[in-house]
């Protein structure tokens, strides 16, 4: 498919001043000149340079991987219509049924603008972080600095990769059942995803007990309701865990709270006034 620089860069401008700074999450400040974002603003929150953005805007850069297209559809919130329209301009093909729908919709990113009390991670069926609001970077770490794959959760359970998220044994144990029959769901549900498929692959391919407990073919298994998290400076936090699923989509969102007037709620209340700067 052919890429149609001059409309794709006409659209993207559009989207562009279609967002206001504070639905971006972004001070409005006295000397702003254009209408919604800046070039700069959409670059860092989509993860691109200001100059290859500046050639997609302008009609220079040809034609734009998948990823470049998923994040500057969710950063400039487009809908699901807008965001199928994006890849065609792009040259790239829609996502299939047989694909995982990873799409934050404009919905979806205005939940997590408004819990700004309330740590939240989005994850898509194969378990991959997709986006967690500011507190629910705050409580798991800045995980956008991760590598791909180390940024999945399946991954990083049985590669045992450093995570703020702690358990017992026993938690670990249903932990890895819960991933395994999850995996295995949506193998059957979307044969045509190429990350999920290499996820698998991956993990077959180093973790033993991951094979082990793939070919037992586990059934879907009860979600604990707490999570416990070790912050390098609030120490031990147990949180309540709830797990709600986007109608139409594959994402499911992460909530953790805790009781009024506990101690967990206390930290929460801590986690919100220092963000993800160190205590000193």
């Amino acid at each position: 498919m052919a890429v149609n620089s001059r409309e794709l860069a006409g659209s993207l401008r559009t989207w562009r001043d279609r967002v206001s700074p504070a639905d971006a999450g972004l001070s409005t400040g006295p000397r702003r000149r254009v209408p919604g974002l800046r070039r700069q603003e959409v670059a860092e929150l989509a993860g691109l340079s200001v100059e290859y953005l500046a050639r997609l805007e302008q009609g220079r850069a040809g034609q734009p991987s998948d990823a470049v297209l998923a994040s500057l559809a969710r950063v400039l919130r487009l809908s699901d219509q807008e965001r199928a329209h994006l890849f065609r301009l792009a040259g790239q093909a829609e996502p299939l049924s047989g694909q995982i729908k990873r799409h934050v919709t404009p919905s979806v990113q205005r939940i997590l603008d408004r819990l700004t009390d309330t740590p939240v991670t989005v994850v898509d069926a194969s378990w991959q972080c997709v986006l967690s609001n500011a507190m629910g970077y705050a409580l798991t770490g800045d995980t956008t600095r991760l590598p791909h794959r180390e940024q999945n959760l399946a991954w990083t359970t049985f590669m045992n990769a450093p995570t703020r998220y702690v358990r017992t044994d026993e938690e670990e144990r249903l932990l890895r059942l819960e991933v395994v029959a999850d995996l295995r769901e949506a193998w059957v549900r979307y044969p045509q995803d190429a990350m999920l498929r290499e996820l698998i692959a991956d993990l077959r391919s180093v973790s033993p007990a991951f094979v082990e407990l793939w070919e037992q073919r586990v059934p879907p298994q009860p979600t604990p309701v707490t999570r416990t998290f070790l912050h390098p400076d609030l120490g031990t936090i147990t949180l309540e865990c709830d797990i709600l699923t986007v109608r139409d989509s594959d994402l499911r969102l992460l909530v953790y709270t805790a009781a009024p007037g506990s101690e967990a709620a206390g930290q929460l209340d801590l986690l919100a006034t220092i963000g993800l700067q160190r205590l000193t």
